[in-house]
């Protein structure tokens, strides 16, 4: 179950990258999964959450930009699969295994930075326009992440 949850976070960074760690570190900083003595404990710590949560916020802006690179382009790539890899690590910790969750994680960025690509690009031309694309996933992004961190 644990390594589905830290594939899930991987597609959660595939979306929006600042929002799994975001969501994990909320996790930590709660006690939803324990962290403490660990390489990830500085995701517990007390101001971490609040300062990815304004990350995660401000991507949600950032988004909405033209000027916003692809998701694709080597630098977003990288920092989704990063982010996907950290968050799932933090969940395979709580289940014993970083290294599965890391893995899982990466997986799980890759896969959905391609899958969100491809269905958002479809959703916007559909509608003739990418706003409309652009809210429902970061609808499906908060609402994933909320819903792993509840079943952690």
């Amino acid at each position: 179950m644990d390594t589905l949850l830290a594939f899930l976070i991987g597609l959660v960074a595939g979306s929006r990258a600042i929002m799994a760690p975001a969501a994990i570190s909320w996790a930590a900083a709660t006690g939803r999964i324990d962290l403490a003595g660990t390489w990830l404990a500085f995701l517990g710590y007390r101001w971490t959450p609040w300062i990815l949560t304004l990350g995660a916020l401000g991507e949600l802006v950032t988004d909405q930009l033209p000027t916003t690179p692809s998701r694709k382009v080597p630098v977003q790539f990288s920092a989704r699969i990063l982010t996907g890899a950290l968050s799932g690590a933090a969940i395979g910790i709580g289940a014993g295994s970083a290294a599965i969750g890391l893995i899982a994680g990466a997986v799980g960025a890759i896969v959905g930075t391609l899958l969100f690509s491809s269905l958002r690009a479809k959703l916007a031309a559909r509608s003739g326009t990418d706003r409309p694309a652009a809210l429902i996933e970061d609808a499906a992004a908060i609402a994933g992440a909320a819903l792993i961190v509840f079943a952690l």
